[in-house]
C-alpha cells in the first residue's frame, strides 16, 4: 500500500504579497469592524495564512470619529491607564474619547485583537486610522472594503 506524504506550505516573510484596503468607519460598530480588521491585519483571510509569520495586508480607516457602539456603551464605557504612580489611575468615557482622539477607539479595539507578542506589533504597524474622510495613502491604490 502506498502512502501519501501531505506537507503544509509554510510562507517566509520575503514571500508575502501585501495589499491596501480601505474602509470607511461612518455608521459601522466597533467591535464587528474591529474583527474584520484584525483578521485582515493577521492575513488570516488568505490561503497562506502561516502563524509565525506576519502575512496580514495594510488597512487604512476613514471616518473613525463617526463609528458607533451598541446601547449604553457611549455613556458609560471607560478607557482607564495607569501612570503607575499612586493615584494615576485615570478613565475617558467613549463620548470624552471621541472628542480629544477619535483615532484611538479603533485602535484600542483592534489592540486588543492581535496577538500580545512582537508579530502583534508588527501587525499593528500595518494600521492607518484617520478621523477625517481622507488620508495620504493614495499611491498604494488600496482596495474599497465593506465593514
Amino acid at each position: 500500500m502506498k502512502t501519501r506524504s501531505y506537507s503544509t506550505r509554510s510562507v517566509r516573510k520575503e514571500d508575502v504579497e501585501r495589499q491596501w484596503f480601505v474602509i470607511d468607519g461612518e455608521g459601522e460598530i466597533v467591535g464587528r469592524m474591529a474583527t474584520q480588521i484584525a483578521t485582515i491585519l493577521r492575513g488570516k483571510h488568505k490561503p497562506t495564512y502561516t502563524p509565525h509569520v506576519d502575512t496580514g495586508d495594510n488597512i487604512i480607516i476613514v471616518n473613525a470619529d463617526k463609528v458607533r457602539f451598541t446601547g449604553l456603551k457611549e455613556n458609560q464605557k471607560e478607557y482607564q491607564r495607569y501612570s503607575g504612580y499612586p493615584g494615576g489611575q485615570k478613565s475617558r468615557t467613549v463620548a470624552e474619547m471621541r472628542a480629544k482622539k477619535p483615532e484611538a477607539i479603533i485602535e484600542k479595539a483592534v489592540r486588543g485583537m492581535l496577538p500580545k507578542n512582537k508579530l502583534g506589533r508588527a501587525m499593528f504597524k500595518k494600521l492607518y486610522v484617520y478621523a477625517g474622510p481622507d488620508h495620504p495613502h493614495a499611491a498604494q491604490k488600496p482596495e474599497k472594503l465593506k465593514a
